[in-house]
Formats: structure tokens, sequence, C-alpha cells
């Protein structure tokens, strides 16, 4: 069973197994899922508007509201958070807004949390835009999305809106320094973790020179019936192929 939408602009602090104590920031819409990605594994379910730009501009969080919401919190919540972290219902680099709400994310931390660090969670299809890649590149933590090696898993796995290949997004990757790669495998019918992609996608690795890869697999709901998890071993020894890529990479499971 997948999870209901985060109904809020903040949600959190919560205990990320990858980032710790994490303050969420939700971009988009509180009644709708808006994603360039339909990945058959979203815990929030299908996607319901499937592209990049959302006719009804009103169902927006406005900016006003965003950085007033955020300054709020800071201002309440102690002991502070060690992340800001943008993610929510979707990909949160659609907001109309985003390059100016980094901006003013990273004032308000440093205004009333200087402790905490900023990161965001990615599916990586906007990177080919240089203001938003920018904009991502000033988080201190990017934490960008790649599952697929090549475009047949990209299209079954992660089904993108048109347009989208996997090539722009490794390009795009190539280009941003210090970048920690998120990679979510599965087995079964749908999956993603079978030889010919794994191979694929550490050649991918290899042209993004990662700062880090993190490496999981399924732990909430998920809608496709056609997937299952993977074993902690076997990534495990996806991590050691890795390292014998001189590609660091760690490994997150709810045992971990």
């Amino acid at each position: 069973m997948t999870i209901p939408l985060q109904r809020g602009i903040i949600y959190g602090p919560v205990n990320s197994r990858r980032l710790g104590r994490s303050l969420g920031i939700n971009l988009l819409p509180l009644s709708l899922k808006i994603c360039t990605f339909n990945c058959v594994y979203c815990q929030y379910g299908w996607t319901r508007v499937h592209h990049q730009k959302l006719a009804d501009e009103d169902l927006w969080p406005k900016m006003k509201t965003v950085v007033e919401t955020v300054k709020q919190a800071l201002q309440t919540l102690q002991p502070a958070p060690a992340y800001l972290t943008f993610s929510g219902n979707g990909e949160p680099s659609l907001h109309p807004a985003f390059v100016q709400l980094v901006e003013e994310v990273i004032h308000l931390r440093n205004l009333y949390a200087a402790s905490a660090r900023t990161a965001i969670l990615s599916n990586s299809t906007t990177i080919f835009n240089k203001s938003i890649r920018e904009a991502i590149a000033r988080l201190d933590v990017p934490i960008m999305k790649l599952d697929c090696g090549d475009e047949k898993c990209f299209q079954t796995y992660n089904r993108p809106s048109q347009g989208i290949t996997l090539a722009a997004i490794v390009r795009g990757l190539s280009e941003m320094k210090n970048v920690t790669i998120q990679s979510l495998f599965s087995e079964g019918a749908e999956g993603n973790f079978y030889s010919e992609n794994l191979t694929a996608w550490i050649e991918q690795l290899k042209k993004i020179s990662p700062r880090q890869v993190q490496i999981y697999t399924l732990d909430r709901g998920y809608p496709s019936d056609q997937i299952f998890p993977v074993t902690k071993e076997k990534l495990l020894e996806l991590r050691d192929r890795l390292a014998q890529e001189n590609i660091r990479a760690e490994v997150f499971t709810r045992e971990r």
C-alpha cells in the first residue's frame, strides 16, 4: 500500500535513514502529485500529473507562503534539524519559483539554523536547465536520482514524461560537482536489478563521477505488483563492485 501525499509545505522533522533528522520542504501542490516520472516503486503511488508544467498555477504553493512557513518552523524548532530537505509530492524543482526559493531557504538557514545543511531529493530531470542546475548546486547535499543505465530500463522503470531521455540526464549530472546519486533497486518483471542494467548503470556513474552513491531498495509501499525488494546481501555485493571501480557507495536498508 502506498502512503498519502504530504498535506503541508513543511513536514517532519523525520528521522531519515540517509540524512538523519530532516525537515521536509514540500514545494508541490498539497492535493496531487506532480512529477516528470511515473516510477513503478513510488511511495506516493502512480503520477496523476505527468509533465513539467501545471496548467492551474494557483495550485502551486505561493513563494511568500513557503518562505513564511519555513521561517516559522525554523524559529520554533529546537533543536534545529540536521537537514532542510526539498522533497515532497513529486519533483521539487518543478516549482515555478524554485531558483528563488533555494536562495530564500539558504538565507533562512543562515539566520535561524546555521548548523543545518540543505539538501534536495531530485529525480534529475530538470538539470538540463542551467539556472535550475546552478540552484541545485548551491545546496549542501544535492541527491540526484539515477536508477537505470540504459534507455530501455529507464522507460520501463522510471516511465519519464515525453521528451526526457536518460542520455540528457547523464549529461546534466556529469556537469555537476559534488553530486550524490540515489539509486533504488528492485527485482521482478518491472525491476532494474539485472545484469545488463547494472553494468550499464556503472558505466554511467563513471561519466558522472559522483561524490557518493546511495543504494537502497523497496521499503514503503509501491504501486506496481511486478517488483519486489532486493536482499541486503545483493546490495552489499553491488556496493563492493562499485568499490572496485573507485566509486564510493553506501547501502541503506531498514536493517542498517
